[in-house]
């Protein structure tokens, strides 16, 4: 205890419980019995003599630890003349979706990119290059439907089809030139 006794003027009880002395001083406490640190707090405003615009700059330094940000979002300007963007983002993960798609496009245009597990799941589908993973999802959707075992009364032969089907389609879903 330290022997403190409550900072409240006239009261001689222990000064067990701490509060902040101001504002400006949070790490700086006074010290009150607990009837008056109870009192202390009722009447405390972190808030007041601050303007409306002082209170929202307030609540927004704390949302962040009071801790500098930055906007997130398309920085096309920035990421142009950044002569490092190859090594800091080289998937684009943080480029816009529409970096990304054309990216995508330009990478997926060429046939010789497929493995042949995309290129063998391809002809399962009986699709040529190139394909949408849209277009790629219908074709799947129809074959799988045709040749699901209950549509062909438990056929094995169909059965082991759509297990094929199902593979290729696990194959070209996960694929990056099939990226939405």
């Amino acid at each position: 205890m330290d022997g403190r006794v409550c900072e409240f003027p006239g009261c001689a009880a222990v000064g067990e419980f701490r509060a902040p002395k101001s504002r400006a001083e949070l790490r700086q406490y006074r010290w009150f019995c607990l009837a008056h640190v109870r009192e202390y707090n009722a009447k405390w405003d972190f808030y007041k003599g601050m303007s409306e615009s002082e209170i929202e700059a307030q609540i927004r330094a704390d949302q962040t630890w009071r801790r500098p940000t930055w906007r997130l979002g398309p920085q096309a300007d920035r990421r142009a003349s950044d002569p490092f963007e190859s090594l800091l983002d080289p998937y684009d993960i943080l480029a816009d979706a529409d970096v990304r798609r054309q990216k995508d496009r330009r990478f997926a245009a060429q046939p010789n990119n497929l493995t042949p597990a995309e290129q063998q799941a391809l002809s399962i589908l009986d699709l040529k290059w190139p394909q949408t993973l849209d277009s790629v999802k219908l074709r799947y959707k129809e074959l799988a439907k045709r040749h699901h075992p209950d549509a062909n009364g438990g056929n094995k032969e169909a059965e082991e089809r759509l297990k094929l089907i199902n593979r290729a389609y696990t194959t070209l879903r996960q694929s990056p030139h099939f990226a939405t």
